[in-house]
């Protein structure tokens, strides 16, 4: 039945249909494996809002400055139970995990004080913020920030014999490290690797902030980046933690004190977080952390078919199919630019929202190359729903993630290979 439904309303070819299920066939064991993890943080997220005494009255607003907003403190109190952290700031107004990111940074340091980046230089976006792309304004450089990094060894792990020498002979104040991998070609960072490297640090350097990316990397496994020594931990509530619910904001978890350095500059001096509105999105923004495990593990899955279906096509993926899995980041290299482009329509087209909108290169702000991106979904910019980008640069790589629903991961697949064939890039 399902095949007959692919081919007469999505003129899938019945032998694409069988080859997508033949791989899909051969992921179930790890499909159960990622199973075990949604459970388990489900479960914790759960716990969480039974001990926060989660109530209907806490969903209730106010309005003006948001004094008294019960909705918002206990949105905070959930999340730092969550991530195991003192403290939290989770506002609708942090506009993207850039944003919360940039906050972070500001929040933490003085002039003079100076950034190290442990994995090479941060996504696209970021760097505009630090000040060492683009011509921007108000970069952390112009305000007096010192910015220096350490690139990633061949293997993709973290050279701490460089990061020692740097820590020792600069002294920075805030170390950066960044879970997934950007417009790069690396496998996301390891749970194991990121606690290796804090204890590392920490050693050095026990008053070294260390500030940890953790974009699309929320609930891939059992423990966060919080609970293995980090100071910071932030993301995106467009992404895993909003579940494909949550209309906006962003997060920052960690210690009493930087929080409260960082909410003051989110709000003014003398306010920090007891200001802000929540403007009635304190259900949404649950409901979607609720979910988030659930839809992460979707995601996950989408993501182990594509990969285990371009390998056996020939293509290089990051990360392999075998490997293990810290964010939900699948990068594709075609070396292809038309191919880039042809994937990213096609995931267009299997989108639930704007799937008759055809996608262009365009110069997106924050990037410095063209960008193509699709970007179908029920909250404008949501990366944790169907989406597919990439800059149109040599390799030619292109980045998918998302997916609320196994099933329609399973879809945009199968359209991204029936356009293959159709352009004669593949055969099957």
């Amino acid at each position: 039945m399902n095949k007959e439904f692919y081919k007469d309303v999505y003129g899938i070819d019945e032998k694409i249909y069988d080859y997508v299920c033949d791989i899909e066939k051969g992921l179930k064991e790890r499909f159960l494996k990622l199973q075990e993890i949604e459970e388990y943080n489900l479960l914790k997220i759960l716990n969480a809002m039974q001990e926060s005494k989660l109530s209907s009255s806490d969903f209730n607003w106010t309005t003006g400055y948001g004094y008294g907003d019960p909705g918002r403190d206990k949105v905070e109190e959930i999340y730092k139970r969550v991530f195991k952290t003192e403290d939290a700031l989770v506002r609708p107004n942090i506009a993207s995990g850039t944003h919360a990111l940039s906050l972070a940074l500001q929040g933490s340091l003085l002039p003079g004080d100076s950034i190290l980046s442990i994995n090479g230089d941060p996504y696209d976006t970021l760097r505009q913020v630090i000040g060492i792309e683009g011509e921007t304004t108000g970069t952390l450089i112009e305000l007096g920030v010192k910015y220096d990094k350490v690139d990633l060894l061949e293997d993709g792990k973290i050279d701490l014999y460089t990061v020692k020498d740097k820590i020792i002979k600069n002294k920075p104040k805030l170390l950066m490290i960044q879970r997934s991998t950007g417009y790069s070609l690396r496998d996301a960072l390891s749970l194991d690797e990121i606690e290796k490297a804090i204890s590392f640090v920490k050693s050095l350097d026990n008053n070294l902030i260390v500030m940890v990316d953790n974009c699309y990397g929320e609930f891939t496994r059992v423990q966060e980046p919080s609970e293995l020594g980090a100071d910071l931990t932030v993301g995106s509530l467009i992404k895993n933690p909003g579940g494909g619910i949550a209309l906006s904001g962003g997060y920052i978890v960690g210690t009493h004190d930087l929080i409260d350095r960082i909410a003051v500059k989110l709000t003014a001096p003398g306010l920090g977080k007891d200001t802000g509105l929540t403007f009635g999105t304190t259900r949404t923004t649950l409901q979607g952390l609720y979910f988030a495990p659930k839809v992460t593990m979707e995601a996950l899955k989408g993501a182990l078919l594509f990969a285990s279906t371009f390998e056996n096509l020939g293509f290089k993926t990051f990360p392999s199919s075998n490997s293990k899995r810290y964010d939900i980041i699948e990068a594709i290299q075609f070396e292809d630019e038309d191919l880039v482009v042809e994937f990213c329509r096609s995931i267009q087209e299997a989108s639930a929202v704007d799937s008759f909108v055809t996608p262009y290169p365009w110069d997106m702000p924050g990037y410095t190359d063209k960008v193509i991106m699709a970007s179908g979904s029920f909250i404008d910019g949501s990366s944790i729903e169907i989406s597919a980008d990439g800059p149109l640069r040599d390799p030619y790589v292109a980045y998918y993630q998302g997916g609320l629903n196994f099933y329609q991961c399973k879809l945009a697949l199968m359209k991204v290979l029936q356009k293959f064939i159709e352009i004669d890039k593949i055969k099957i």
